[in-house]
């Protein structure tokens, strides 16, 4: 599985900060799939977060875990136009089929690309991602 794809599922809910303006914007995200070894994550065209990483698709993702390590990532997104990885999303997140479906016209999904960071804890050393 994708490192990337693997420690976001680990998490469960990561959030991912975007720019708006000159203000930062943090929202809770909790689905991610992995099409052709790359990750993707999803959301809504009509939605503030998606205009922002449109206009500026650097984004840094950040997570916690249970045993209290987090996550942090630098990276960038890019909507891709795919109905078969739309149709993954749906797939792997059934509770997703309320709010999108494929063919909707607001149903996006965004490659993660150039991802650098790592697992990071108090206790061990990181592990880069």
């Amino acid at each position: 599985m994708n490192k990337i794809v693997e420690a976001l599922k680990k998490a469960d809910t990561f959030f991912i900060a975007t720019i708006d303006g000159d203000q930062p914007r943090v929202r809770p995200f909790g689905a991610v799939v992995e099409y052709e070894g790359k990750p993707y994550l999803c959301t809504g065209n009509k939605k503030p977060c998606f205009a922002q990483m449109k206009a500026n698709p650097k984004v840094e993702i950040s997570a916690v875990y249970p045993d209290k390590s987090w996550l942090r990532l630098t990276a960038k997104v890019e909507a891709i136009d795919s109905d078969d990885i739309r149709s993954a999303m749906l797939e792997e997140y059934p509770s997703l089929k309320g709010m999108y479906h494929v063919g909707d016209g607001v149903f996006e999904v965004l490659e993660i690309k150039e991802a650098k960071g790592g697992i990071y804890s108090f206790a061990a050393d990181p592990v880069i991602l």
